[in-house]
């Protein structure tokens, strides 16, 4: 089916956007024609002023409106410690536990050489800065168990190991609410990896 252009137009532009299928671009391009020309305008407006005025963080690399952002703005925050984690949706999902009370540098991105992306394309250097230059007692690798994240991890402890600090890393393993059987066998193994004691 042909879509009248500026029809085309959106569902393209919808499609653009992570995890987003012609048939739910399709579908958000429909609801959005079917929504009152005010509401409209002021989707447009928030998309435009959130592009214009968010952007990183000097310190840490977090998306913020104001530099330093506003996490390590706070002074209540533990500045002992840092989390690294990949992207700034990385860190709003641990913000979201409100059990870390640290501080945060966001690497946006991991070290993946088939896409040719190396230690020189992410934060690692600023990482390595902030370490040296603050009283840095532990650093906290959140960074998704994936080749790339395995590879970014491993290399980091290689860098900060003459620190003398502490260097962890979030555990991985079984969810809670599923069943062992349909775990896969790397997840099994970095579960039993990340047990403890009871």
């Amino acid at each position: 089916m042909e879509y009248t252009r500026p029809l085309a137009k959106l569902i393209e532009y919808f499609q653009k956007l992570p995890s987003i299928g012609p048939k739910t671009a399709q579908r958000l391009a429909l609801h959005l024609l079917k929504m009152p020309q005010n509401e409209v305008k002021s989707f447009a407006e928030a998309m435009i002023e959130a592009k214009t005025t968010i952007s990183y963080c000097d310190i840490c690399f977090n998306m913020s409106q104001s530099n330093p952002c506003e996490i390590c703005q706070n002074t209540s925050r533990n500045r002992e410690i840092i989390c690294v984690v990949n992207e700034t949706k990385d860190l709003i999902a641990i913000e979201k536990t409100n059990e870390y009370n640290g501080l945060y540098h966001v690497l946006q991105g991991l070290i993946s050489p088939i896409d040719g992306i190396g230690p020189n394309d992410i934060r690692i250097k600023e990482l390595l800065t902030r370490v040296h230059d603050n009283e840095i007692k532990e650093i906290i690798l959140a960074l998704n168990p994936s080749v790339e994240g395995e590879a970014t991890s491993l290399y980091l402890n290689k860098l900060l190991k003459p620190f003398g600090i502490k260097i962890s890393r979030i555990a991985f393993g079984i969810p809670l609410g599923s069943e062992l059987e349909y775990a896969d066998e790397l997840t099994l193994i970095k579960a039993l990896e990340a047990r403890c004691e009871m």
